[in-house]
């Protein structure tokens, strides 16, 4: 138990999503006789869930700022069957097309994080109304028709590294960008070390170090494998870079900006916040906003995967989004969450799906059993909060561009107590 300890920085709960899904991938892959880590199957879950993954990238900022937003399906839908009509009616390029998306994205969310921000309205009622609204856009859009993409389209939703080089047997992209993924964890690792020692900090041991990296290292390397290895055709899915650059982006952000602070801040206790010089409106016009644009980037990339827009795409996404950041450790009340927990929480609920979906249960019953695992991690964490312990998920890897929660310390601390907040805030203030 002090070996998991120092190992997994003083608290194995922090990392008790990534416990629960590693259990569950080798759970299904003994009742599953080994489908479950095959290259396709694995290629295919990625593929399947990329979108969700997206949404729980967005989502996670919404909660962490003490909101939720009910309406991001619809506005997957909304924007997927503008951009497939513009693209087919008026000969938009695909990439025109794309921008397109991004700009109506960012359009919605400006009018959701108006009514949000500067009217007062709660955020639970405004994308409640959203959600109705949008999905009245898609439909009365559509006509309640299914509207094809062009083919260059389709590559941001079910496209694949290339190959080039000579003939390995393997996607020598694919086994690059694994490569990369390893170096860059043993580089943030080893400049996380040299910092702790320039600032007189605690460092871990040699060992400790050593084991982290290279448990993480070999989960990089073999999940390249299966990457590499598919079908002719497949390797690394194109939604799998972007989302790879969007948990890069906003796990920065999150932790490294003012802004990201500042989101913590508003969920922890908006009026400590506020007082501190926070500007409150501004950050919650900035999350809705950011939202809805994720929200059409989901939608795009689906319908791309889909190869058309229909009247039923993102029926339900929302449940998804937000079960996968409670799962991955979010405070119902605001204030605590990461970028890679929501992604973690987002993993877990795909692997379940998967899992079942390979055992032949049907969807009754995997209903029932996700229903239950979300409530079952949130009451974890409520009951750690009880006993005034951390939530489930910190810093994946320290420095690696996580976000911390806004209840814990940087580098996996003690969290804060209430009558800390006003002091953080004050700290924040400065910072701005």
């Amino acid at each position: 138990m002090d070996a998991l300890k120092k190992l997994f920085g003083g608290n194995t709960r922090q990392f008790g999503m990534i416990f629960a899904l590693v259990a569950l991938i080798i759970l299904f892959q003994i009742l599953t006789g080994g489908l479950t880590l095959t290259s396709d199957n694995v290629i295919n879950l990625f593929n399947g869930n990329s979108y969700i993954l997206i949404l729980a990238i967005g989502m996670v900022l919404v909660i962490i700022a003490g909101h939720i937003d009910l309406s991001v399906g619809s506005i997957a839908a909304a924007v997927g069957i503008i951009v497939a009509i513009t693209m087919r009616d008026w000969g938009l390029p695909s990439w025109a097309g794309f921008l397109l998306g991004l700009a109506i994205g960012a359009l919605i969310g400006a009018w959701q994080g108006f009514w949000v921000a500067y009217v007062g309205i709660p955020a639970f009622i405004v994308t409640l109304a959203g959600m109705l609204i949008f999905r009245g856009v898609n439909q009365y859009i559509g006509k309640s028709n299914t509207v094809p993409v062009p083919a260059d389209f389709q590559k941001i939703g079910n496209g694949y590294l290339p190959e080039i080089g000579p003939d390995t047997g393997y996607n020598n992209l694919t086994l690059l960008l694994g490569i990369i993924g390893a170096a860059l964890v043993v580089f943030f690792e080893l400049r996380s070390r040299r910092q702790a020692k320039a600032l007189g900090a605690e460092v871990p041991e040699t060992w400790v170090m050593v084991t982290k990296v290279v448990l993480i290292c070999a989960a990089i390397l073999y999940a390249t494998y299966l990457f590499a290895t598919g079908r002719p055709g497949t390797s690394f899915p194109v939604p799998g870079i972007i989302l790879g650059v969007l948990v890069l982006i906003y796990g920065f952000i999150s932790s490294k900006t003012v802004i990201g602070r500042h989101i913590y801040a508003v969920g922890g206790n908006r009026h400590a916040a506020e007082l501190s010089g926070v500007q409150s409106k501004k950050v919650n016009f900035l999350v809705m906003m950011n939202m809805a644009i994720l929200s059409a980037l989901a939608g795009m990339v689906f319908v791309a995967r889909s190869t058309a827009s229909g009247p039923f795409d993102g029926t339900g996404w929302e449940l998804d989004a937000i079960a996968a950041v409670f799962i991955g450790g979010a405070a119902v009340t605001g204030g605590v969450g990461t970028v890679i927990g929501s992604i973690v929480g987002g993993l877990v609920m795909a692997v379940l799906n998967n899992g079942l979906q390979l055992l032949g249960v049907g969807a009754d019953l995997t209903a029932i059993i996700k229903g239950l695992v979300l409530l079952a991690a949130v009451a974890f964490d409520v009951y750690n909060k009880m006993q005034g312990k951390r939530s489930i998920i910190g810093l994946l890897i320290r420095g690696a561009g996580g976000g911390r929660g806004g209840g814990e310390r940087a580098g996996g601390g003690t969290p804060l107590q209430p009558d800390e907040t006003t002091k953080t805030t004050e700290v924040l203030a400065k910072e701005a």
